[in-house]
């Protein structure tokens, strides 16, 4: 496939202050394209992991609230591309606040939907998750696999990416889903398994998980962004879902251990029965088939592991005052 020119492409990341969304940010902006980086709108001002980030005063930042109708037309007005990230993700916490989830998920989603109707963008890209397909029928999961609302979080993304074929089908809208499996790198945060393992190995006298024999893909940032380029520079993914992984998955038991032995420290290893999922909501595999990314886009990724594993425990270790260790974080 031809590379894709971002060059003077009118752009807009919803979710630009998040951990992926921050990293695709200022990869279209290295690209050359003209962003404009949404975020959801707080009292003191801050643009997440953009506060910090190199491209801060090169890119539009926008604030707002994904789950408000006026502040999604306002970011969407103008904009040629709409990568839309913006979403709450913790599954624990979505045991918690269901409601919460369907106002930003599924409303959210529904105004980047009728927002980029109304103004003609060229490509929509609604950003589901592997999640979505709930504990695994067949491995690897191509994306034919039946979907299966396991929690509220996953139900709410189904909702969306619903939302999001149904405009294509209806109305002709431009969009294409993305479906990562699990990411992980810099600046997620210690909701997410790989950051709550590393820090605690990092500071604590031992490591608290919950269920160690699920398995999950782990696909690293730079591979994932690289990803949501290609699928929304590539007309094919129109209409489509693409998922986005490795082809591979590893015990969260292997990936503790692997962890431990990068990190260098001899720490035990506790399960810890507030950090489990109700049973019957745990998801007990996750192993993508990329055939599809690879045949139509010629994505693959590019790390392994052990090396996206490495950098993201230096940038860990750099950065432990941005972490609490000792508390589960949902």
């Amino acid at each position: 496939m031809a590379e894709f020119n971002w060059s003077d492409r009118k752009v807009v990341v919803t979710g630009a202050g998040g951990f992926i969304g921050s990293h695709l940010t200022e990869r279209l902006f290295e690209l050359g394209a003209q962003v404009r980086a949404f975020v959801h709108y707080n009292s003191l001002g801050k643009w997440g992991w953009l506060d910090n980030s190199p491209v801060v005063d090169e890119v539009e930042v926008l604030s707002g609230d994904i789950a408000d109708r006026d502040s999604v037309r306002k970011a969407v007005s103008g904009m040629e591309f709409v990568f839309h990230l913006a979403a709450l993700i913790g599954i624990p916490y979505s045991y918690q606040a269901p409601s919460s989830y369907v106002q930003t998920n599924i409303v959210g989603t529904l105004n980047i939907l009728q927002s980029s109707l109304d103004e003609g963008v060229e490509r929509v890209l609604q950003t589901s998750t592997s999640e979505t397909y709930g504990s695994a029928r067949y491995v690897p999961i191509d994306e034919e696999h039946p979907l299966q609302g396991q929690s509220p979080y996953s139900a709410t993304k189904i909702g969306a990416d619903k939302l999001a074929e149904s405009f294509h089908r209806s109305f002709e809208l431009p969009v294409a889903i993305v479906r990562p499996f699990n990411t992980y790198g810099p600046r997620q945060s210690a909701r997410a398994i790989i950051p709550a393992v590393v820090t605690q190995a990092l500071t604590q006298s031992e490591i608290r998980v919950g269920n160690l024999t699920p398995t999950r893909d782990l696909n690293y940032v730079a591979d994932t962004v690289e990803g949501f380029l290609a699928i929304a520079a590539n007309p094919v993914s129109i209409g489509e879902v693409t998922n986005l992984g490795t082809g591979k998955d590893v015990s969260i038991r292997d990936l503790v251990e692997l962890i431990v032995k990068l990190v260098g420290k001899d720490v035990p290893v506790m399960s810890d029965t507030g950090r489990v999922r109700p049973e019957a909501s745990e998801v007990d595999r996750l192993c993508a088939d990329i055939s599809k990314a690879r045949k139509n886009l010629g994505w693959t990724p590019r790390y392994t592991l052990e090396e996206g594993l490495l950098k993201t425990i230096a940038w860990i270790k750099d950065h432990l005052e941005l972490y609490r260790p000792e508390t589960y974080n949902v």
